[in-house]
């Protein structure tokens, strides 16, 4: 496909986002970071929720902010100077203070938190700036262009963490280096998108915070919002287990360290090939049939998980959790970013999304929940218990608009 020079740049900010992601995979990486530091399980179910959580809350306010600006990028730039600085904070605190777990979990937790909220504030200009420089009939394959190859460099990161845990480097050194790798490919990332040339939107009344809370109840109307509102608010209880694969596989099952790199390489590995099937059903059935058969896949990934944990099949077949999760995820992030702005009226999407992203972004604290479960009753329990959250969404998508 020929692509234009802002799609070009939207692809390569894909691509480096991809490689930090799979550096600093919070799910696997810092989440054994933290068990590394001995953290409870509420406290390795707190990471993925604030990288997640954080990034959704602010948005609201941030549509209130962003949405009478004719351009964007300029609020997308001073985020991801704030985030840049969050992701050398992490790096410094992980290299410094690991000889002190409290002092050292509480400041990592706290760039953590900072970044999160940075990125939620940079998220809605992103999308906006998207929305406006790629046209809906080329979201598909653009999206898959990016998570494609971005899968690939994702793959070869998980690679190097597996050769940097296993190798004579000691922690928590292993693990700041990993951090600093993915500082650089994300200011790359940042960089890159920054120079997109952006038209501006036509001038709107900013309606300020009140008048955003105002317009929720008008959104809500929407009864393809709501549908989709519910799916995302069961897929985040679904989450729940999102943190505790990796917890179990070095706590419960006692494999060693360096098989978090292992873990990202099965993440990233399936994910090229699941993209290529994503990108075709995007374009053949939609976004609603991509959201309902990623659903069945993440609920099918902690029913696995305990399987394999009952049955102790071993490192090899566990990695097959870390497969379905990624299937998941790639149709995810497809599925929904398309659905989202596809449903989205072109004068309303910052409403939209920040609305979505705010109402849903206090859910994903679920993992927090299935800390506290996992701490008083195993894993186990948390597993299912997300199945079943992951099954009920299947079950509403449904209800999503079949056109989208």
């Amino acid at each position: 496909m020929n692509w234009s020079r802002n799609e070009r740049l939207g692809i390569l900010n894909g691509w480096g986002a991809s490689l930090g992601d799979g550096f600093l995979n919070v799910p696997v990486v810092v989440a054994g970071f933290a068990s590394r530091l001995g953290a409870p399980n509420w406290v390795i179910g707190l990471l993925p929720s604030i990288a997640a959580g954080g990034w959704m809350l602010p948005q609201l306010l941030v549509a209130a902010r962003v949405r009478a600006l004719p351009y964007k990028l300029p609020v997308y730039r001073s985020a991801a100077g704030v985030r840049t600085g969050a992701y050398l904070a992490m790096m410094l605190v992980a290299a410094l203070l690991a000889d002190r777990p409290a002092l050292c979990l509480t400041l990592f937790v706290l760039a953590m938190l900072v970044n999160a909220l940075a990125s939620g504030v940079s998220g809605l200009p992103f999308l906006e700036v998207i929305s406006k420089t790629v046209s809906s009939e080329r979201r598909a394959r653009f999206f898959g262009t990016r998570n494609l190859y971005g899968g690939l460099l994702a793959f070869g990161a998980g690679l190097i963490v597996r050769l940097i845990l296993g190798s004579s480097l000691e922690f928590p050194y292993d693990y700041a280096l990993i951090f600093g790798l993915a500082t650089i490919a994300y200011t790359v990332a940042y960089s890159v998108i920054g120079r997109v040339d952006e038209p501006p939107d036509p001038p709107q009344e900013a309606q300020g915070v009140r008048g955003e809370l105002r317009a929720i109840p008008q959104t809500l109307r929407d009864p393809h919002f709501r549908a989709f509102l519910t799916v995302r608010l069961l897929l985040a209880g679904g989450s729940m287990s999102d943190p505790f694969y990796a917890a179990n596989a070095l706590r419960a099952l006692h494999f060693p360290p360096a098989i978090l790199g292992t873990f990202v390489m099965a993440l990233t590995a399936a994910a090229p090939l699941s993209n290529i099937v994503w990108q075709r059903v995007a374009e053949r059935k939609g976004s609603r049939r991509i959201i309902r058969y990623a659903s069945f896949f993440y609920g099918l990934a902690p029913l696995y998980a305990a399987l394999v944990g009952a049955l102790d099949l071993g490192r090899w077949a566990y990695l097959g959790v870390f497969i379905l999760t990624s299937v998941a995820a790639q149709g995810f992030n497809l599925g929904h970013t398309n659905h989202l702005l596809n449903i989205s009226p072109a004068g309303e999407r910052s409403r939209y999304i920040g609305t979505l992203n705010t109402l849903v972004g206090g859910a994903l604290f679920m993992p927090v929940l299935g800390g506290f479960i996992a701490d008083a009753a195993g894993y186990t329990p948390v597993f299912i218990l997300s199945s079943i959250f992951s099954a009920a969404a299947w079950w509403q998508c449904g209800k999503l608009r079949r056109d989208a």
